[in-house]
């Protein structure tokens, strides 16, 4: 990982009393013992950054105890932890900002990461704003990048700014932990290592039911949900204004259909009512990281591009051959969405018949 661009100014100096913070965790964002692929992301992220600065990743934990815990913590490991810190009260069953906020805020205090991430999810984002709150520090939400700046150990956190036509990098220089969120998809899943271990540290904060005021009446896990799960999808067929009308999404859902893929769409799409914002791609919408991502009347625009420019293999479709989009798609193809569409979807439709009599 090269050293970012370095701030103009002058040198900062870490306070004494800061320097006792060390370490990069990543609280692991579980739900019934199903844990969300970002958290793994991000611990493969910090084991980058921690190597960098010589320090251990620590995974946090938090649930009821439970079987399905203790394999988490193991999974943990093998992603990159050094060191789980395992905190678990019945309280803590599901997620709830109150207790789970002051279940963090006096873990960190006691034992002081120099930076703690967190999925951009709604549980996360939920909790990093209740966290940073209490701990009176700073929080970068909606990162793209993370790097660390050596001179004084700081978290470098690039994220889009003024609506997605700039990016800036952003650190907390006076106060630690520092904090970031990452959208799911924006970093690579690490490789496992199941020849790793490392050690766990348990924390029993003793809670009581009576003293949260929130109650949690059902759960509804997103496999139960009806909304585009774009963030997980491996095959993406993308639309954008170029497609003209929104009858002509037809083409766009056929060829996603035949590749057993999801359907986006660009942001000017839903503002305009064609779908719903469940599937919106971009900055103000979902990152996505998919191996296949087919950009259909698609012109690149930054908001759009940051949600999917680290797709394995992106297929671009315009008519304007010098659409930004060409820039950094993989493959291009310059002509009509409307007749390029029905053909793939034809011509896949009848590659893969073939393949399934072949097989």
């Amino acid at each position: 990982m090269s050293e970012p661009s370095k701030p103009q100014g002058r040198k900062f100096q870490l306070p004494e009393h800061l320097k006792e913070y060390k370490g990069i965790w990543v609280i692991v964002e579980q739900e019934r013992g199903s844990v969300h692929s970002v958290s793994w992301e991000l611990v493969g992220e910090a084991r980058k950054l921690a190597d960098k600065l010589g320090v251990e990743v620590g995974a946090v934990v938090l649930g009821a105890d439970s079987p399905e815990l203790n394999a988490i913590c193991g999974d943990a490991f093998t992603y990159g932890a050094d060191v789980v810190y395992k905190v678990t009260d019945p309280v803590l069953a599901d997620y709830r900002t109150d207790p789970y906020t002051r279940v963090m805020t006096d873990v960190v205090n006691t034992y002081k990461p120099e930076i703690v991430l967190l999925g951009a999810t709604t549980l996360g984002r939920d909790l990093a704003g209740a966290i940073a709150t209490t701990l009176a520090t700073g929080l970068t939400a909606d990162c793209t990048e993370l790097d660390i700046y050596m001179d004084n150990r700081s978290l470098a956190a690039t994220r889009p700014t003024f609506g997605g036509t700039l990016l800036c990098t952003i650190q907390t220089l006076a106060y630690r932990p520092q904090m970031a969120t990452v959208r799911p998809r924006v970093m690579s899943m690490p490789d496992r290592d199941d020849s790793r271990t490392g050690r766990v540290v348990e924390v029993f904060p003793n809670l009581r039911e009576t003293d949260v005021i929130t109650k949690v009446l059902s759960f509804i896990a997103d496999r139960e949900q009806t909304e585009a799960q774009l963030a997980f999808a491996d095959i993406i067929v993308a639309a954008g204004k170029g497609l003209g009308k929104p009858e002509n999404l037809k083409l766009v859902f056929d060829l996603a259909k035949v590749l057993g893929g999801e359907v986006g769409v660009t942001r000017p799409l839903v503002q305009a009512g064609w779908t719903g914002f469940d599937r919106q791609v971009g900055q103000t919408g979902k990152t996505v990281r998919p191996k296949l991502y087919i950009a259909a009347g698609i012109s690149g625009a930054i908001q759009h591009r940051v949600g999917m420019e680290k797709s394995d293999l992106i297929l671009a479709i315009n008519t304007d051959p010098n659409a930004p989009i060409f820039d950094f798609a993989h493959l291009g193809l310059v002509g009509d969405a409307l007749t390029i569409l029905p053909a793939l979807t034809d011509a896949f439709g009848k590659r893969l018949s073939v393949n399934r009599l072949a097989g």
